[in-house]
């Protein structure tokens, strides 16, 4: 929602509704300008964060499939030591 700057009645009065108005306009080119370089900066970092984001998950989503075939090889070979114990009895 764009914010229209306005000025009070005695500055129209002391330096003429051109003039104002041309001050008026400017002040909301300079404000326009402004959002759109801070939008474009918020969708730059957004950009970035999000980069970082999936990033990291990889990484993490990498290192829990290691640890879960780390444990389920563990859990594999001492159940088969177990079975190989139990049919050599």
């Amino acid at each position: 929602m764009p914010v229209t700057a306005r000025l009070s009645r005695r500055f129209y009065d002391k330096f003429g509704d051109d003039i104002a108005n041309d001050l008026v306009d400017w002040f909301n080119q300079v404000d326009a300008t402004y959002r759109s370089d801070l939008r474009e900066t918020n969708e730059l970092n957004f950009a970035r964060f999000e980069a970082r984001l999936n990033q990291g998950l990889a990484e993490l989503k990498a290192e829990l499939i290691r640890w879960m075939f780390v444990f389920w090889a563990g859990t594999t070979f001492t159940v088969l030591g177990v079975v190989f114990a139990i049919v050599r009895l």
